[in-house]
């Protein structure tokens, strides 16, 4: 059985749609997203329209919580910007899917329970970086796979107790790799694979300048920073 990880997708069209078509290629049986579906892109409400359609397991992150609330005091300049337009931006549709979501999501892989979260166990703001992973963070999910996200840096560690994994930025890599990042999970031999994918970063930059988001969030794409 096949799992496919998406999270950090930051309203980055261009990139999710290379990602949903290799995933179909891919043949998984589920999707689960890690949270952070809008913020700083250009399209969130299609964005928000896939994964809706993609994902058979979501949870939110503390941009679709700041573009709910429009509290988005703790952000830089450049996020707190790209939240009050993605709030003013987001149509009922969006609305109505984002507020539906919950800080975790618990389901099955065939034998292996798993648990996701955005930050870290039991919170969206929380970053849990690789160095930080220990065993603890299983027990304290009570999991054999958690799925974390929010650094948009990928990981996949193994302890004795089961596996902690990151899958990556789908729409706003930071470890240096531009390239759009997933995970797929395959029970046959409880492995997790990091994938990366070239996309239209020219088109994703334009799309962002055009709506009138900072021009630093659009050059970024180019660095994976």
């Amino acid at each position: 059985m096949k799992l496919a990880i998406l999270a950090d997708i930051h309203a980055n069209l261009h990139a999710l749609k290379v990602v949903s078509e290799e995933i179909r290629r891919a043949k998984v049986d589920l999707v689960a997203c890690a949270g952070d579906i809008v913020g700083y892109g250009a399209h969130p409400n299609e964005c928000c329209a896939m994964v809706k359609r993609l994902a058979q397991h979501t949870v939110f992150g503390n941009h679709e919580r700041a573009a709910l609330t429009r509290d988005a005091i703790w952000m830089n300049p450049y996020a707190a910007k790209a939240s009050a337009w993605t709030s003013d931006a987001l149509n009922a549709d969006s609305k109505n899917y984002l507020s539906r979501l919950e800080l975790e999501s618990r389901f099955d892989v065939l034998a292996k329970s798993v648990a996701m979260f955005h930050g870290s166990v039991g919170s969206d703001i929380e970053y849990v970086h690789e160095d930080q992973l220990s065993e603890d963070l299983l027990s304290e999910a009570n999991t054999d796979i958690l799925i974390l996200a929010h650094t948009h840096v990928p990981y996949v560690r193994r302890f004795r107790i089961g596996l902690i994994l990151n899958p990556g930025s789908v729409g706003q890599p930071r470890d240096g790799d531009r390239r759009a990042s997933f995970g797929i999970y395959d029970s046959d031999d409880d492995s997790c694979v990091i994938r990366r994918l070239e996309y239209d970063v020219e088109g994703a930059y334009e799309a962002i300048l055009s709506r009138g988001l900072p021009e630093f969030l659009a050059e970024r794409l180019f660095f994976g920073r």
